[in-house]
């Protein structure tokens, strides 16, 4: 990455994340505290108005903007392709924010540039989509999660046994053309993953269950990589 990049990406890191400290700029960006200090340094004198306060971080003064988004073709490629991914790849509400995102990208960048990605793209996303019987369920799972709602859900396991459960959805993930679902499953009082396709029928419960403090999306993932990291240790 350029170090204009660099800048550029610090300069936008201190925007949205301020007060915001070198030790955990430099986890963001990958780079040494040391650099971070470089870095900041250079925004200074380049005229950008940050400042630290010790103890708390860096800020930027209030009322900067960055200036408006240059895109080469290769970012632009990243973008539409990110977009279209999830055009084609979630349920109806994210599936119609991805496609008007898609109109407004299209309409901001110049026509000669869209152009040139189009001719030139080498990575395609399949035209085959969710499948239309998962749409009302990925959409279900999606608004509860963001609600923070419970769910009572009827799963057909890879067993080809059928379950009813009630979980606290936590995350969706795409993993090999296939949408997997992490929740906290209270029968089983473990996180579990349940397959989207599986899913035979997604309820609102009656009543939500007592939920440990410890559950969240933060936990379920750590779990995820520390048992990573244990099968890499043993193979």
């Amino acid at each position: 990455m350029h170090k204009s990049d660099r800048l550029f990406q610090l300069t936008h890191l201190l925007r949205t994340y301020q007060p915001i400290t070198a030790a955990q700029l430099a986890e963001r960006m990958g780079l040494s505290v040391r650099t971070i200090y470089r870095y900041v340094d250079d925004l200074s004198v380049a005229g950008i108005p940050v400042y630290g306060e010790a103890g708390i971080g860096y800020r930027l003064m209030e009322g900067f903007e960055l200036p408006p988004l240059t895109l080469t073709a290769q970012e632009l490629e990243a973008l539409m392709l990110g977009v279209k991914l999830v055009a084609s790849r979630t349920g109806h509400q994210l599936g119609q924010a991805a496609r008007a995102l898609q109109g407004k990208i299209e309409a901001a960048v110049p026509v000669a540039l869209t152009r040139q990605v189009e001719q030139q793209r080498f990575v395609r996303v399949p035209d085959e989509s969710v499948d239309i019987m998962q749409l009302p369920r990925w959409d279900a799972l999606y608004i509860a999660i963001a609600n923070n709602q419970q769910l009572k859900i009827q799963y057909h396991s890879l067993q080809e046994q059928q379950s009813a459960r009630q979980i606290q959805p936590l995350g969706l993930f795409y993993w090999g053309g296939k949408w997997t679902l992490g929740a906290w499953c209270f029968k089983r009082q473990q996180y579990r993953d349940f397959r989207v396709d599986r899913l035979t029928a997604v309820m609102t419960p009656a009543a939500s269950l007592p939920c440990p403090a410890h559950i969240s999306l933060a936990d379920y993932l750590a779990l995820k990589r520390d048992a990573t990291d244990t099968r890499l240790s043993a193979g």
